[in-house]
Order: C-alpha cells, then structure tokens, then sequence
C-alpha cells in the first residue's frame, strides 16, 4: 500500500479483510510476526516493544527498523523479522 493510502489503512483497520493478493498477505503476516517477537522479547514492556521499530538500531546501520522498511521494501521486512526471530534464538 502508498503511504498515503489512508483509505485502505482505514477500511483493514476497521475490519476489511485483506486482498487475496499474496504480495499483501505475505507481508502482512511477516508485519505480525514483527509484532508477535517484540511482544515476546519485551513481554513486561509493552511501550518498549512498540518504541523499539523507531529507535536507531546498529544492526541496521543505525537506521530505525521503520527507516530500514521504508527504504527496502519487502526486504527490509524480512531483514527486521529475521533479525528478530534471532533475537528470539528461532
């Protein structure tokens, strides 16, 4: 989705049901396995967990997780996610 789609951001949130579209699928589900592992890595510090996708992380150059996304796409995702699930010793 564009970042300015707030259209579409608006209709998921409120329910609507993703596309069947794979591309869209495949990323919505690695955005919730970010998620899941900031949740379990930080279980007693929910404003940590969410805080931690905008703070500048060495492992990505110094670049916040949300700043490493917005530049590579899809990649950046899964390079957030995998970081992540190490983290976790997945």
């Amino acid at each position: 989705l564009s970042k300015d789609n707030r259209g579409a951001l608006t209709k998921y949130r409120n329910g609507q049901p993703l596309a069947n579209d794979r591309d869209k699928l495949e990323r919505a589900a690695s955005i919730l396995a970010i998620h899941k592992s900031l949740r379990l890595l930080f279980p007693q510090h929910k404003s940590l967990a969410y805080a931690w996708m905008s703070r500048p992380n060495r492992a990505f150059e110094g670049l916040t997780p949300v700043e490493l996304i917005d530049q590579q796409g899809i990649m950046g995702i899964y390079m957030v996610r995998t970081y992540l699930d190490r983290q976790r010793g997945h």
